[in-house]
């Protein structure tokens, strides 16, 4: 190349760059001219769209298929917002413990929130319903009962948030130090219980004692307690088959405890609509993963108090009887209550009643 070449070369790539300058400071790019931007991953979100970043209160620990359940729906909306939305998980109640967790998202501590309605006694009095003793006799069939009525009546109670969803655990047992094979047996027991389970607990003639899950496997260690009641899960996921000698499968009676996923409603209001419609589709999906997920863990829990050898007793058909009578006086209570709160737990028990006789027809169970 020759020197006058070179000269003119220069002065040309000067000239353009002071170009670019001069336009860039007036006006960001052009349709014509500008340099190529760079190439953008599907796992981004769009370049104008703004980074939606939520907290989730989990009061399950980590490690609880319940807690990993929960945190693959947040990667699911992760991905299908192309990454717009962004989910921290905090699980056991690192954030706000379970008794709090509801207010907590009300009040903004966290964006999200799952825990048990039965940990506010009184704070949600149409949906205790959904804990009676209807003979549950899954977790799959409990979700779907305890999703399904929640959206029916969508009570007040909860309209302080944007329920996502709700899921329940198969059938509440009764896991003990000493064997429980009679309704006899269960006079003076000091029995672990939350919300409607104290009731049950108290018709079949124990002592109920309110305690959360995470305090449960200690009371039991120090015998501050006699038994827990709660879906055998428990006994793997919380690691109480080990403070305990028996089970009983008190399925006659099986109550559930049903667990609300919520959302802050004034961060629900702000999300965009296409990205509500994401939660919306995902929630309905992960009714039946949470389902799922409880008879999966129940499963586990069974051969792992097997593992131990523990004793398993099944009530006999006389006793499953009488334990269903004993506890007939906590739906009369039920319904009694919500009519004086002008609430229709009447019309809500039948429901709840019809839909596990549909469900567990349907599946078998």
């Amino acid at each position: 190349m020759s020197r006058g070449t070179r000269y003119w070369t220069l002065a040309f790539v000067v000239s353009a760059v002071a170009c670019f300058a001069l336009v860039g400071c007036k006006k960001q790019g052009g349709p014509e001219g500008e340099p190529s931007a760079a190439p953008q991953t599907t796992a981004q979100p769009a370049p104008t769209a703004k980074v939606i970043k939520l907290s989730y209160s989990v009061f399950f620990p980590p490690t609880h298929i319940q807690a990993v359940t929960a945190g693959e729906w947040a990667k699911e909306i992760e991905k299908r917002t192309n990454g717009q939305v962004q989910i921290t998980m905090y699980a056991g109640g690192t954030l706000t413990p379970g008794k709090q967790c509801y207010e907590g998202v009300v009040n903004g501590i966290s964006d999200i929130g799952m825990s048990c309605f039965a940990y506010t006694p009184g704070r949600f009095p149409l949906l205790e319903g959904l804990d009676l003793p209807l003979g549950y006799p899954s977790g799959v069939v409990a979700t779907r009962v305890a999703t399904e009525l929640t959206l029916k009546y969508q009570p007040k109670e909860v309209a302080d948030t944007h329920v996502l969803y709700v899921h329940a655990h198969g059938p509440g047992l009764l896991a003990s130090k000493k064997p429980i094979r009679t309704l006899e047996d269960m006079k003076g027991l000091k029995v672990r219980s939350t919300g409607l389970s104290q009731k049950i607990v108290t018709a079949l003639g124990g002592t109920p004692v309110s305690m959360e899950q995470g305090d449960t496997y200690e009371a039991l260690s120090k015998n501050v307690v006699d038994a827990t009641m709660c879906p055998i899960e428990t006994l793997k996921g919380w690691k109480q088959g080990e403070v305990i000698n028996c089970v009983t499968d008190a399925t006659a009676v099986g109550y559930t405890t049903a667990m609300f996923v919520v959302m802050n409603k004034s961060k629900w209001d702000a999300l965009p609509a296409d990205v509500q419609k994401v939660f919306t589709e995902v929630g309905a999906e992960w009714v039946a993963k949470h389902g799922q997920a409880w008879d999966q863990a129940d499963a586990e829990g069974r051969e792992f108090v097997k593992g131990l050898n523990r004793e398993m007793i099944s009530l006999t058909p006389e006793q499953q009887q009488r334990w269903k009578d004993a506890v007939m006086p906590v739906l009369d209570a039920y319904v009694a209550s919500a009519k004086e709160k002008n609430l229709p737990g009447e019309q809500f028990l039948k429901d709840a009643q019809d839909l596990v006789a549909k469900y567990s027809s349907a599946a078998g169970q």
